[in-house]
């Protein structure tokens, strides 16, 4: 992976951090017991993906490839036995 540019981007980065932020809001009110704030921490997590993906579609994320095809390789032939004189 350190040598391609996969989540190397603005939109992957800013979607990343959101999500993180809201893991841990999440998990602060886990622990504190409040169901509400632990519900916000969720909805900042799902913001993240949201925000990643409208950041994408908005031309800050990788650029798509177009798939390449594998490459077949030729079929086997099978040669005649040699015949045993």
């Amino acid at each position: 992976m350190a040598g391609s540019s996969h989540g190397h981007t603005p939109a992957a980065w800013t979607g990343v951090i959101i999500a993180f932020i809201g893991f841990c809001v999440a998990g602060a009110f886990m622990v504190m017991a409040q169901p509400v704030g632990f519900w916000a921490g969720m909805v900042i997590t799902a913001l993240g993906g949201v925000v990643g993906a409208l950041m994408r579609s908005m031309g800050l994320g990788q650029p798509k490839q177009s798939p390449s095809l594998p490459h077949a390789a030729p079929a086997a032939r099978r040669e005649p036995a040699a015949a045993e004189s």
